[in-house]
């Protein structure tokens, strides 16, 4: 039956050789499993319980889950031929789901490393870009902004009366973000820096040596380039930031659900990657400091 589907895929389909031995191994595989499970039973007597237990053997081998929904759309193709050639009645594949996709968990900056990157104030050369640079961070750092929220923000937002600040979101949805003494300081000093060398500017609040608003794109050049002295992370993005003050919030004590309203994350589920990500490095910090390991 198989070498027959391979025919079919060849001549009729004309599919490619590499789509060919994907589609013959996959289901040379589940074939072996059916054999190795009962002697007697051959692919036409697949049925659910049969293909779950073959994806569940694919899962315990080690076989991730794109892989596993690669096999399973080649075993999908071959039963939709063997009912089209009226060798089976019914496709056991039919209602199958496969496993759902992992999810990259998100790239994080460490707390060591984000300290050694704020703390480098001695080497700045206090020129306005520098100002403006380390400002950008560490407001990311402290607020877990998005990209297009710090670019949006003005100065009227920023309550120093209150220590919050007033971000508007997706969808227009504001959200209220606390913030320290420290910030307070930077976000001072910053302030009297750029309208020092600009008393005239846009009304916003990140503005560019030029005298404009700082733009989407230049925020992200911004934070590379400030990324790039501390850490060899492959993304070095204004939402890397956000990914470490959630996973910074989550190490230090903070409850997820207080996390998710300072993202401004509509759904707790969206924020409990970080849980993950928080694991992951307990899971590495154990493994390099047992004694054991």
């Amino acid at each position: 039956m198989i070498d027959a589907f391979v025919n079919y895929l060849r001549n009729e389909r004309n599919y490619s050789e590499k789509t060919i031995c994907y589609y013959e191994s996959s289901n040379r595989e589940l074939s072996e499993f059916i054999r190795f499970t009962d002697a007697a039973l051959t692919l036409k007597d697949a049925d659910k319980d049969i293909i779950r237990n073959w994806i569940e053997y694919c899962m315990e081998k080690g076989d991730a889950a794109n892989t596993v929904n690669k096999k399973l759309c080649a075993v999908r193709a071959f039963f939709r031929y063997l009912l089209r050639k009226k060798i089976i009645t019914s496709n056991p594949t039919a209602t199958i789901k496969g496993p759902k996709k992992e999810k990259p968990l998100p790239m994080f900056v460490r707390e060591n490393e984000i300290n050694r990157l704020i703390d480098r104030e001695a080497e700045y050369n206090r020129s306005y870009r520098d100002i403006l640079a380390r400002t950008l961070i560490i407001i990311l750092y402290e607020t877990g902004m998005r990209r297009s929220e710090i670019a949006g923000l003005r100065d009227r937002d920023i309550d120093f009366t209150l220590h919050q600040l007033k971000v508007t979101g997706k969808r227009d949805k504001q959200r209220l973000i606390p913030f320290g003494e420290e910030l307070e300081e930077t976000i001072k000093d910053y302030m009297a820096a750029r309208d020092s060398k600009h008393p005239s500017h846009p009304d916003s609040f990140l503005i560019n040596e030029r005298g404009k608003a700082l733009s989407y794109a230049a925020i992200g050049l911004i934070v590379k380039e400030q990324l790039s002295l501390v850490t060899t992370i492959r993304r070095k993005s204004p939402h890397v930031l956000r990914h470490s003050f959630a996973t910074a919030m989550l190490n230090n004590g903070a409850s997820l659900e207080n996390v998710q309203k300072l993202l401004g994350h509509q759904s707790v589920e969206t924020t409990q990657v970080y849980t993950h990500t928080t694991f992951e490095q307990l899971r590495r910090e154990y493994e390099k400091a047992h004694p054991r390991e």
